[in-house]
């Protein structure tokens, strides 16, 4: 106890850490409190978890229970109603945090402005991610190179800037393997397919699995898609170049979060149901 507790006739120290180090300064305490969040846990369960000894982790224990963050009895182990407070806000955080870790160089030095915020609030949902740089060739036809059994998928959704020389036989084949398309593009890349492809996209669009549609404001993005398993971003640099890197991001809660971004772009956009 320091001197200045002494003096104070205090029980404990004077000095406590702070929340902020009693969470983020040891791995230890901060995994036990997230493996605590939903429910008690014995301390079994969490020596397992974390592949320590109960030497090592008493010490850290003791610190969550002095600061009030844990509560335990017997041998199991809960969250205090002011632990939980701290976790659940600790979750998104981390889960942001992660995902700029797996990529800090790309979305520096990208234009996030596309993204709305309510979805910016929630980019830890895009787990599982990584940068790839694919040959230009492959930039539509991902989907298939990265996942043989798309063609058993049902649906492929895709919100574009930019068209790929070899867009017709890239969709008669999902067509073919019945995959329903959802694709909206902007209104400049409309104006390109109405003046060089038309014939290709008057084919597509009698097609009742091709849904096309035109969004009718500024997209700052090259484009994104996503179906059942990928979810793939690629993003303008801020100073407006491009290049062909992308987001990969694998799993249902990054397959969600592209979704409530497409139907985002989907809002303010309408139906092309002929090229007039």
């Amino acid at each position: 106890m320091s001197n200045i507790g002494k003096l104070l006739g205090l029980g404990v120290p004077y000095m406590k850490k702070t929340l902020l180090d009693v969470v983020f300064r040891s791995n230890k305490r901060k995994n036990v409190l997230l493996l605590l969040q939903n429910e008690p846990r014995g301390m079994e369960f969490l020596l397992e978890s974390l592949g320590t000894t109960r030497q090592a982790l008493l010490p850290q224990l003791r610190i969550l229970e002095n600061h009030h963050l844990i509560s335990h009895y017997d041998d199991t182990y809960k969250l205090t109603t002011i632990g939980k407070l701290l976790v659940d806000e600790m979750v998104p955080l981390l889960g942001t945090t992660d995902v700029f870790d797996e990529g800090i160089n790309y979305w520096g030095t990208r234009n996030l402005h596309f993204i709305p915020p309510y979805l910016l609030e929630k980019i830890g949902e895009l787990k599982n991610c990584e940068i790839i740089n694919p040959p230009i060739t492959e930039l539509f036809s991902i989907h298939q190179s990265l996942n043989p059994e798309y063609k058993v998928s049902s649906t492929v959704y895709i919100v574009t800037t930019i068209l790929y020389p070899g867009f017709d036989s890239i969709f008669r084949e999902m067509l073919e393997s019945n995959v329903t398309t959802f694709y909206i593009v902007s209104q400049e890349l409309l104006n390109k397919i109405k003046a060089e492809y038309r014939a290709e996209f008057a084919n597509l669009i009698k097609n009742e699995s091709f849904k096309m549609y035109v969004y009718n404001k500024e997209m700052k993005f090259l484009y994104f898609t996503f179906d059942s398993v990928h979810s793939l971003i690629s993003m303008l640099k801020r100073n407006g170049e491009f290049d062909n890197k992308f987001i990969l991001c694998k799993g249902q809660s990054a397959v969600d979060w592209t979704n409530e971004l497409y139907e985002y772009y989907l809002e303010n956009s309408v139906p092309v149901t002929e090229l007039d």
